[in-house]
């Protein structure tokens, strides 16, 4: 007597997609990713699958329809709060830091005591020897919000708020943490940076891999995203580094460029050996470090003409350092 042939699971499909082999196997479309992520979100996938569709997506790398599909996915099911203050700018900060202190942070809070509201969010600890941005706001007197509604509050209040991926999605962060079972990163790292969970008109992030700049690029374009900055920062976080040129790939509605921003020091600092987190609030305080400052008010001049507030890369620079010249005694009053 014959067995019965069991029914294909649902999410075969997509497994399938990708992994078919060099010839039949090919990249999903926006819709197709945006369905299976909603499966994924839902836990509506065997580990194996989710595994094997992780390690698939890696080997071939997202293309920019893969990363829209991947945001709308994840952005179907999060549970958001209802009542969300208007933001600035959103702003990933998903690598951590491991040659230079984290002074994008400075640059941040500096904005945000001008009032451009920032909401920052990140995922840490996934790799070995690096400061993460909820350690150095302990240094600088900055509570990390405990949830998506705390961080609401805390935009209220201070025009700042950095939630870490536990908070934004426990299933996000089981995923996440899926890097020391497989062995190698997910997609996330790559489409966490995009979430904008609370639907900034801007949005500025990092790579460290140089190829994900126009993927990010063209896949703001397909979500939408009225203005975005992208480009390769310190240690892959949104970092200008100061001794060298920077490309901003960038899009302002309907336009898609590349900026070429000019280095503002010939001295390259050397690795930090130490990483005295101390140091932030102390340079904060007025402690004098030329390759900080000009890190510092380089990043912040990105964004001011990312968001419209300087029409020029010289007015933003100025900008920059005449807020960085007023910014309040403490980082968060």
């Amino acid at each position: 007597m014959s067995g019965t042939t069991p029914a294909e699971h649902p999410f075969a499909a997509f497994v399938r997609i990708l992994g078919k082999g060099p010839n039949l196997s090919r990249a999903m479309t926006s819709e197709e990713t945006e369905t299976a992520v909603r499966m994924i979100m839902r836990g509506e996938v065997r580990p194996e699958q989710l595994g094997a569709f992780l390690c698939l997506m890696r080997v071939k790398t997202e293309t920019p329809e893969e990363v829209a599909g991947f945001v709308r996915g994840i952005r179907a099911e999060l549970s958001v709060p209802t009542q969300r203050p208007p933001v600035d700018l959103d702003w990933s900060s998903w690598a951590g830091k491991a040659r230079q202190l984290p002074w994008f942070l400075l640059a941040a809070l500096a904005l945000a005591a001008q009032g451009v509201r920032i909401f920052m969010h990140g995922a840490e600890h996934h790799t070995a020897g690096r400061v993460y941005t909820s350690e150095a706001l302990v240094a600088l007197g900055v509570a990390t919000a405990g949830s998506l509604e705390q961080a609401a509050a805390a935009l209220e209040q201070h025009n700042f708020a950095y939630v870490t991926l536990p908070a934004i999605s426990p299933r996000l962060h089981e995923i996440m943490e899926l890097r020391q079972i497989l062995g190698v990163r997910s997609p996330l790292h790559t489409v966490g940076r995009k979430l904008n969970i609370f639907d900034a008109p801007a949005q500025i992030l990092a790579v460290t891999h140089p190829p994900y700049l126009p993927v990010h690029q063209q896949a703001a374009h397909l979500l939408g995203q009225p203005k975005v900055a992208i480009f390769k920062g310190e240690g892959g976080e949104v970092e200008r580094r100061p001794h060298k040129p920077c490309t901003v790939y960038r899009v302002d509605g309907e336009l898609a460029c590349e900026d070429e921003w000019p280095a503002l020091t010939a001295i390259t600092p050397p690795k930090d050996e130490v990483m005295d987190l101390g140091r932030l609030l102390a340079v904060w305080q007025g402690q004098s470090d030329p390759h900080a400052e000009a890190t510092i008010t380089g990043t912040m001049a990105i964004v001011l003409h990312l968001t419209g507030r300087a029409a020029s890369q010289s007015e933003a620079q100025a900008m920059a350092e005449t807020m960085w010249a007023e910014r309040p005694e403490r980082p968060v009053a």
